[in-house]
This record gives structure tokens, sequence and C-alpha cells, in this order.
């Protein structure tokens, strides 16, 4: 839309013409006037324009007969319609035409300048949203699934083929390897592409908050339940939720997922009411479910029900020859990301990459790439050191290994806990995001843990 937003006015009345022009100029828009619904059609094809004003009763085509081809021809336009106090009907009949309002002649100027800005208004909401969708659209688009190693190139195949139909969906593989972004992928392609897309960790959320995040509660249902809450089964209806580690689920939460997948029903914690949903599930997980159900961890009937089609996401160390392909990739996202130039990585670099045994897979190649981004000293050659092994705990006697007496092993692995993320917080003066990628967390998951040890990112002192 322009600075000033342009507005036809469509009336064959001259005095009300004027008057229109006159008013809406002084709401700051761009006005043009037309006669009848001809001159008005011969306008639109000459230039752009955010809105259209119209008399429904007309000499020739009506305002309503204007509308239906502006509808067809120029979907974006808003069109407003005008019409006295005995056509009210002509107005229902715009409405559910397509109209975006109607205003009853005679017409008062604050009454005016309202309801044309609320239209103006609608149409900039509605040019965001399909902005927005289509920047997630591309942020977790299938093309952002990088290789093509013959093991990711037979997971294509299988993800396009099974994303646009219904059928539950359990992605296998190890920690890192993209499972959230294949489930984007899936949701993205498939007829609920328009609907909500809601991602879960079930290893990140305390077995005791679990149910009331899935499924919600109602107000009053435990201490601290002020109002009522909606799960994220209820905001996800009829789109796709994602349920990450759902090999992590305890059994009374494996019992009432069940249900929904059985029929789309479920109650909220401390609720009577049946709510029924209209919702597809993805579920993820990095262990083997079905020795899960012999070990009696995981309920047998759940396991068939999200084992509909099963996609196994392969490890890095399965698909080495993409890990070339993946470093490209994710030196240019982060260079342009950060504002840089695209540095060249030597070939040298990239076998040493090749040959690293990455136990992170993706997320810890995109990880350590970024780090190499960001900390670049020369603009032009980017070097990407391998990332430090994994510090070793050493112990001069089992003894060394166990907690002071009085302390329990909670404690100890609590303070232990604690000290890793102050020193990662640290590290990264205080931003979240940097912490949790050098931690190898998601931003929520830090942020929880972070709640939970009684950490005060404010206290810390950075050198």
């Amino acid at each position: 839309m322009s600075a000033r937003p342009r507005v036809l006015v469509v009336d064959d009345d001259r005095a009300v013409r004027a008057a229109l022009r006159v008013n809406l100029s002084k709401g700051g828009m761009d006005v043009t006037l037309c006669i009848n619904a001809t001159e008005a059609l011969g306008t639109l094809r000459e230039r752009a324009y955010d809105l259209v004003l119209t008399d429904v009763k007309m000499p020739g085509s009506t305002g309503l007969e204007l509308l239906e081809k502006i509808r067809d021809s120029w979907p974006d336009i808003q069109v407003v319609v005008m019409t006295g106090y005995g056509s009210v009907a002509d107005a229902v009949r715009a409405m559910k035409a397509g109209a975006s309002d109607y205003i009853i002649k005679p017409i008062g100027k604050d009454e005016l300048i309202l309801i044309i800005r609320k239209a103006l208004d609608n149409k900039a909401l509605r040019a965001e949203v399909v902005q927005l969708r289509q920047e997630v659209e591309e942020r977790y688009g299938f093309h952002n699934i990088v290789g093509t190693s013959p093991a990711m190139l037979s997971l294509y195949e299988d993800v396009a083929a099974v994303a646009d139909t219904s059928a539950t969906v359990l992605l296998q593989g190890p920690t890192g390897t993209g499972k959230e972004l294949l489930a984007h992928a899936i949701h993205y392609r498939s007829r609920r592409a328009h609907g909500p897309f809601l991602a879960v960790n079930c290893s990140a959320i305390p077995e005791a908050l679990l149910e009331s995040e899935l499924f919600g509660h109602e107000k009053g249902a435990f201490t601290g339940a002020i109002r009522q809450h909606r799960g994220k089964f209820e905001q996800a209806d009829g789109g796709t939720i994602l349920l990450d580690e759902v090999g992590e689920l305890d059994p009374y939460t494996q019992v009432k997922l069940l249900r929904v997948l059985e029929n789309g029903e479920f109650q909220r914690v401390g609720g009577s009411q049946t709510i029924k949903v209209d919702i597809r599930v993805i579920a993820a997980t990095n262990k083997d479910l079905r020795q899960e159900v012999t070990s009696g961890n995981f309920r047998e009937d759940l396991f068939y029900r999200l084992n509909v089609v099963t996609l196994r996401v392969p490890s890095l160390t399965k698909r080495r020859e993409d890990i070339p392909l993946l470093v490209d990739h994710f030196v240019r996202k982060y260079a342009l990301e950060n504002d840089r130039p695209i540095p060249q990585v030597r070939r040298t670099v990239v076998e040493r990459l090749s040959q690293y045994p990455w136990p992170g897979n993706v997320r810890q190649l995109q990880h350590v790439v970024e780090r190499a981004v960001i900390l670049a000293k020369d603009e032009d050659v980017l070097d990407i050191p391998l990332p430090r092994d994994p510090p070793v705990l050493e112990a001069t006697s089992d003894d060394d290994l166990l907690p002071p007496p009085g302390v329990a092993l909670g404690e100890l692995i609590a303070a232990y806990e604690r000290r890793v993320i102050v020193a990662a917080l640290k590290e990264a003066r205080g931003v979240q995001a940097g912490a949790a990628r050098r931690l190898g967390l998601s931003r929520s998951n830090l942020n929880y843990r972070i709640q939970r040890l009684g950490i005060q990112v404010k206290e810390i002192e950075y050198e």
C-alpha cells in the first residue's frame, strides 16, 4: 500500500463525489472520482488502488456488479459500498459477495474516515500475514533440507509421498539430524499448510506439567492454575503438531495421546468437557521404539498408532558426501544473516570436516560453521576449526565420583549443570541464543533450565 492510500470513489451524484473527495483527502488519502462502474473498471486497469468506495444504486451496472468484477480481477482491493436507509438489503448482499464494509447514507465525516481506515488496515494486515506465511514457508520449505546422497534422495521421495496425506508420521534418527526441519517440510507440503504448526519437546517439559502443556487445564485444576489454559493440541487444531522425543512420554500421557490419535478427543486437566480436534501428529524420537515396547517403557498400541509411516533420518556419518554441501549452505546462510561477505572455504578444510565423526550430527556442524563465520578475521577465506572433544571426567578412585556425605546425586548434578550454564552465558555475554548454541540446546530448553535452576541472568558478571 502506498504512503497515501489510493481510494477510487464511484458515484453518479456529482455533489456526493465532491464531498467525498474533500473528506477523504483531508483524511490523508489520494482520491480519484468516477461517475459509473464502466469508468471505474477502466481506471482500475490503468492504475493500482487500495480501496474502492462505490454507491450501490447507479445507472447501468450497479455497485454490486462492480464489486463482483473487482473480486474476480483485483481480489486484493478492498471494496466499501454506500447505500441508502431503504436499501439495507443491498448492503447485506454486498457483504456476502465480499465487500469489506458498508456505509448508510447520509454519510458522516467521522464515520466515513473510520470505516475506510479500518478497511485499509485489514488490507495491510492481510498483506502482512501473506508475507509472514511466505517467509515461514521459505525458511522451512523442502529446498532447505540439504543433501544429494542416496540416503537423502530416498528420504526426499518418502517425504514427498507422505506429505499431502493425513497419515501419522514417525521420524526416527539420532539427535541433531534435522527431524524437526523435516516435520516442517511435511507440514508446508500438506493440505494443512495454512493451519498452525506447533512443536513440543516432550523431554524438555517436567512430567508433572506435560499433560497440561499438551492438553490444557481448567481454572483451579491444581495449585497455580489461576485461569483456563488451552493446550498445544487445542492450539494446533486444523494443523500439525510435532511431538519431539515422544519416547520420553510417561505412561499416563501415553494413554491420553492414544485416545487423541484414535478419535481426536481429549479433556483438559481438571475438566469434564470432551474437546474434539482435527489434527495431524508427527512424532520424532532418537530411540528405538520397538525396543522400548519390548522393555515395557512404551505402549505397544500407541507405537502402532504412531508407526503408520516411519521415516528414518540418517546420521551425518551415513551421508558424508553431503558435508561439503552443508558447509557451503551454512557458510552462505550465516554470512548473509550477519551482513558479511561470503568467504571461500578451502578444499583441505572441507576434507577435514568430512572426516570428523560429528557425534552431534548436522546440528553440531551447523553450530561449528556459524561460530567460525561470526569469529572470522579474514573476510575472503574462512577457516573452520574442528570442535573440541568433550571433556573427560577423570577420577583417581570411585570415591571421587561420589557426592559428599549428606548431598544427594540430584543436588550434585544440579550444581554442576548450573555452573556449566553460567559459564556458557558468560562466554555469550548474556545472549541466551548464543549460550544455547554453545551447549547444543534449543533456546526454549535453555530458558527452562535457567528458570528451574533459579539462575539470575542479570546478576551474572561478565568480564
